[in-house]
């Protein structure tokens, strides 16, 4: 019985024991790799997801502006030197005359300031005032709300040299155009 006591053990008790062994051991590293793939996948799933439905949110915002941008593209198509003229005669109609008056205007087609610096198509206008400081605050608030391609460059405030309740004002925006 001695003869067959070493292969007995061998072929009978370690082999089977280290290829069970084995078979657990490749069983575990195939379950573990399966549970990385698969939180791997869940959590890609959850990005998608949020992705998607934030998609989807701003969808629903652009479709609420759709009525909007044809306004605004008309308003970028306009000419913005005559575009500006009328919406200053048209606040200065509100405005005290003796507190807003416009001194001069010089539109250029030529790229300056911001819109240099830009690929965006874009214009200087160079506008000079005479008025109280809360008139030509009320006025620029109005300007620049009507038309919000405007971008204010330079703003410089002195004291008038004729009315002492008056100031000068020099503004140069930047248009940007479509």
């Amino acid at each position: 019985m001695h003869l067959y006591r070493q292969p007995i053990i061998l072929f009978g008790i370690a082999l089977p024991i280290l290829a069970a062994a084995a078979v657990v051991g490749i069983g575990m590293v195939a379950k573990s790799k399966m549970e990385a793939s698969f939180e791997n996948k869940a959590m890609n799933y959850k990005a998608y997801e949020a992705s998607r439905l934030a998609g989807v949110e701003v969808e629903k915002q652009v479709i609420r502006q759709v009525a909007h941008v044809a306004r605004w593209n008309d308003q970028l198509s306009e000419e913005t030197a005559s575009a500006v003229t009328t919406n200053l005669r048209e606040i200065a109609e509100h405005l005290p005359k003796k507190e807003f008056q416009q001194t001069a205007f010089d539109p250029s087609n030529t790229k300056g300031g911001f819109g240099s610096a830009a690929g965006q198509k874009s214009s200087q206008l160079r506008i000079a005032f005479r008025g109280s400081f809360r008139t030509m605050q009320r006025a620029f608030l109005e300007l620049e709300t009507r038309m919000p391609q405007l971008q204010l460059q330079d703003l410089k405030i002195d004291p008038s040299t004729s009315q002492s309740s008056l100031l000068n004002f020099q503004v140069t925006y930047t248009a940007w155009e479509n």
